[in-house]
C-alpha cells in the first residue's frame, strides 16, 4: 500500500476548521444572546430555513440584543 487514505481523509481541511473556529468567536461576541442565537441556528437547521416557524427564537433574540444595548448605552453609576 502506498498510503493510508482512511487516515488523510480523516483529518479535517484546516480551512474548514478555520471556519469553524471563527464561528465560535462570533457567538462569543454574543455574550448573554449567544445561546439564543444558537437556538434559533438549531430552529433554522430543523425546520429547514423556515424563518416563520421561528418566530419565537427570532423574537427572543431581538429582545437580548435590546436589552443588551439598553444596558450598553445607559450611564453606569459607580
Amino acid at each position: 500500500m502506498a498510503g493510508n487514505p482512511s487516515i488523510t481523509s480523516s483529518i479535517p481541511p484546516q480551512s474548514h476548521q478555520n471556519d469553524a473556529d471563527e464561528e465560535d468567536e462570533n457567538v462569543k461576541q454574543l455574550g448573554d444572546c449567544s445561546s439564543l442565537y444558537l437556538s434559533l441556528q438549531e430552529c433554522l437547521i430543523r425546520t429547514n430555513r423556515n424563518w416563520k416557524s421561528c418566530q419565537p427564537e427570532v423574537q427572543a433574540l431581538k429582545a437580548c440584543h435590546a436589552r443588551k444595548s439598553k444596558r450598553a448605552s445607559s450611564p453606569t453609576s459607580s
